[in-house]
């Protein structure tokens, strides 16, 4: 399957020479030897205007390597609940990305939860939006997208268990990226308190913690259950700590703190 992009035009430039310059603009200039080698990334999906600058700044603190795993929550509930792409490639502006098949069969065959299927992905944007990102730093670049619906922590932890599996087994560097948003809609301040629950866990690589603290404390943060799967898998593979790279909102551009989404990036070494 050749999927086209959903959001292009929208959320990024659809021109690719537009795209390409608004990547580099987005993204500071870190040299290669400064560059760290980590195991996930945690990083938002709004538009580039307003959280492009903290994804970019989030990536370029990365080795970014050919095999990324992008898992996103699955905003508009079609289709599974952990939805693979396999087979194909994803058609973006800067370029066709061919889908990871190796890597995707093996995260299908480690967890029977995961199931291929395309309609999930279709007009889902948290995934999209990362690729551009990806793409600039990394020429070889080969993805496996996981949309991600609601699950219970149990189910969540098997599906960061069996991830970790299958990226041992694939036996080559992968990096995780978790998409995500912060809270949504509130007055800057109480955002900020609320995310702070919420990215203290995170820092702690505490998945389950993080995973009660959104619920016990109703946080809006769209991505947390695909986040609370990367810590697991993270922390499988070995991960020893995290590191808040930046937080902000949507505030910084519109002017108005009332009512903002908040955005964070985050590295797991």
């Amino acid at each position: 399957m050749l999927r086209p992009p959903a959001v292009a035009d929208q959320f990024y430039p659809g021109d690719k020479h537009r795209l390409s310059e608004t990547v580099t603009a987005l993204t500071p200039q870190v040299a290669a030897g400064d560059k760290i080698k980590a195991l996930a990334v945690i990083v938002p999906h709004a538009g580039y205007v307003y959280s492009g600058r903290t994804a970019g700044a989030t990536f370029a603190r990365v080795e970014i390597p050919e095999n990324i795993v992008i898992l996103g929550p699955n905003h508009h509930g079609r289709g599974a609940s952990l939805a693979i792409m396999s087979k194909g490639a994803w058609v973006m502006p800067m370029g066709e990305v061919p889908l990871n098949t190796a890597l995707s069969e093996l995260i299908k065959a480690k967890n029977p939860a995961v199931t291929e299927d395309n309609e999930a992905h279709r007009y889902e944007h948290s995934l999209e939006v990362q690729v551009p990102f990806l793409q600039a730093a990394q020429s070889r670049l080969a993805i496996s997208p996981l949309a991600v619906g609601q699950l219970s922590f149990a189910q969540a932890r098997d599906a960061g268990h069996f991830l970790a599996a299958a990226i041992r087994e694939f036996g080559q560097p992968v990096l995780l990226v978790a998409s995500t948003d912060m809270t949504h809609y509130q007055d800057r301040e109480s955002a900020a308190r609320q995310d702070r629950l919420a990215l203290d866990r995170i820092l702690q690589l505490d998945p389950e913690g993080l995973y009660r603290a959104v619920l016990d404390h109703g946080i809006s943060m769209c991505g947390f259950i695909p986040t609370t799967i990367v810590l697991i898998a993270a922390l499988e593979l070995g991960a020893r700590h995290a590191s808040l790279v930046e937080y902000t909102d949507s505030g910084a551009i519109s002017g108005d703190t009332t009512r903002v989404v908040a955005y964070a990036g985050l590295t797991i070494t």
